[in-house]
């Protein structure tokens, strides 16, 4: 979805705490405002804990202010102004030159709002945010983000208010609003949908589809609907472009990240003017799950993971710059990785983008609320359709993870109520994009599933033979794997059971550096060589099971205090990238 026309609103913006939550009854969100309650300044899109920030205070302070102004645009008769957000956290209220416009509830999803009415000529014009974000409030979707004060074991310092790019853009009145795109690569289609409330009857819409320079399919439709879906045959029955060499110079995978560029005109039926020009791009591949394997383009395929918790030391949940979400796909490529689990965090855009562009799947997982109650399912759930809305085009994400390790369902083994709601958030997410794998409770206790997902994690001494050996054991059959407890819980809960589904190892590994005593992994080790050492043992006994489609490496970055990364905090490795490249290429299951 982009157009040349927009204006980054990132950078400094004036701020304020509101611990007395009086904001709203003086009206600060007015151009005149008391003086001194804008007293600070924060650096946007970083949250107020990290030092990107500006702020970087770390204490609790449950509602806060924002406020910027800047030039209104020259607008012609039938051009609008919106104004966006990537991203919020959580409760946002959003208010321009005086007057509310925009109202949003989930910290992970974006929204924006058409403020041309509440423009004012001769003025500058001034954007003010509420945010709300109760540190104690467990019924919110927050992830691995604390709900305390200080980070501690697993919980890492929460990260409260606007996290993502904020921006204004220009547009015709009759633009598009949004587009989805899907592929069939069996049939040779790319299916097209694409919605506006303002396009009127007798528009064309026009649409182009190429790889590199060279045209694929065009055409052009006659607007009749407030949406328009359609499919495209990219193959144009044509035999040799669609024989299996030929397509797979078209299709999408982490060893080949082909992308193709489309562009959406939408053109006046009356006066042939185009009124709105998107450009885009996709990727053609497929996933899904049969005889007990996870294929990828109609070939099996073995992934190998590494979990990824998307914090950063100066900027929290924020990357301090674009090139530091696509560098840390390099560092896991280089490493020998092909995909990530992003864990407990809906991740930016921007990295999905350089996940679709350097080919690296994605396991893509939302923040889960910490306890269940009839809001906190109420809030993940309108989260999901927002999730897949804003991402189901992304080539790279193969498999949406709706919860973790029954966290927002404690009791979900003996509990109808929990176990209805897991198996609802599979549906809802099915319901949204069949086109992608579901993995229902990633851990443990699920219910039904795309893919069974466990975890494992070695304790104690890395020269442990005898727990070696009885890990080696625990995963050498799909029997031994399914047919047993994990942390005193059963793989799936009474009343479901496993079905042939692919095993994928989703989480093991956790080995720590003995470099700080304040830190803490599942296996210590004294260096680098050692590291690699103990992640080949490991790595041997995952490969020599005959039942697992795959493995996820916790992890890839140390966290605070969790300090189990094969990357420091700041991203650098802890040992020879290229040995564990080796390690992981070592064994060769099925790949493209």
């Amino acid at each position: 979805m982009r157009r040349n026309d927009w204006i980054n609103l990132n950078g400094e913006w004036d701020f304020a705490f509101d611990d007395e939550n009086l904001g709203l009854k003086e009206k600060w969100y007015e151009q005149d405002v008391p003086a001194g309650v804008f007293a600070r300044k924060i650096n946007v899109p970083f949250p107020y804990e990290a030092p990107l920030s500006g702020v970087g205070e770390k204490a609790q302070h449950d509602v806060f202010w924002y406020r910027k102004s800047f030039e209104k645009p020259q607008l012609g008769a039938e051009e609008e102004l919106l104004l966006h957000f990537g991203a919020v956290d959580y409760h946002a209220k959003v208010f321009v030159n005086g007057q509310m416009v925009v109202e949003h509830f989930g910290g992970e999803t974006p929204f924006s709002a058409d403020i041309t009415p509440f423009l004012v000529e001769g003025v500058e014009q001034q954007i003010a945010v509420r945010v709300e974000d109760r540190l104690e409030d467990e019924t919110l979707p927050r992830g691995k983000q604390f709900w305390k004060a200080e980070s501690t074991g697993i919980w890492y310092t929460r990260s409260s208010g606007i996290w993502q790019t904020v921006w204004l853009e220009t547009v015709n009145r009759r633009h598009i609003e949004e587009v989805q795109m899907t592929s069939d690569i069996d049939r040779g289609f790319i299916e097209f949908y694409v919605e506006s409330s303002q396009a009127k009857v007798g528009d064309v819409l026009r649409y182009s589809v190429s790889k590199d320079d060279v045209s694929i399919a065009k055409g052009s439709l006659e607007w009749a609907a407030p949406a328009m879906r359609w499919q495209v045959d990219y193959g144009q029955n044509q035999v040799f472009r669609m024989g299996v060499h030929e397509q797979f110079l078209l299709l999408w995978s982490p060893e080949s990240p082909n992308l193709l560029d489309i562009t959406f005109e939408l053109v006046d039926g009356d006066t042939g003017e185009v009124v709105d020009l998107v450009e885009s791009y996709f990727g053609l591949r497929k996933i899904e799950a049969k005889n007990g394997m996870i294929y990828l383009n109609n070939r099996p395929y073995y992934q190998k993971l590494v979990l990824d918790q998307g914090y950063w030391r100066e900027g929290l949940i924020t990357a301090p710059s674009d090139d530091d979400y696509r560098r840390d796909i390099e560092l896991a490529k280089a490493m020998g990785f092909n995909g990530a689990r992003k864990h407990q965090k809906l991740e930016d855009p921007r990295y999905l983008y350089w996940a679709d562009k350097l080919g690296f799947l994605v396991w893509e997982e939302n923040a889960s609320a910490p306890v269940f109650s009839a809001k906190s399912v109420q809030r993940v759930a309108e989260e999901w359709a927002e999730i897949i809305r804003r991402d189901q085009s992304h080539p790279s994400i193969v498999v949406w993870v709706p919860l973790n390790e029954s966290w927002g369902t404690p009791s979900i083994s003996n509990s109808a109520k929990e176990q209805h709601y897991s198996q609802a958030l599979y549906h809802l997410v099915k319901s949204l994009d069949s086109t992608r794998l579901v993995e229902s409770n990633d851990g443990w206790e699920q219910t039904v599933t795309d893919i069974c997902a466990i975890h494992n994690y070695m304790h104690g001494e890395p020269d442990d033979a005898v727990q070696y050996e009885e890990f080696r054991e625990v995963l050498s059959t799909a029997d031994s794997l399914v047919n047993r407890s994990m942390n005193g819980r059963p793989i799936y809960v009474d009343g479901f059971k496993y079905s042939g589904e692919p095993i994928v190892l989703s989480e093991c590994g956790g080995i720590a550096m003995a470099q700080d005593e304040n830190g803490w992994g599942y296996t210590t080790v004294a260096n680098g060589e050692q590291l690699v050492s103990e992640y080949e043992r490991l790595v041997d006994a995952i490969y020599a099971s005959e039942a697992l489609w795959g493995f996820c490496y916790t992890q890839l970055t140390d966290v605070e205090q969790e300090i189990n990364g094969l990357l420091t905090y700041d991203r650098e490795p802890k040992c020879d990238v290229d040995e564990i490249r080796r390690v992981n290429e070592k064994h060769h299951r099925f790949s493209i």
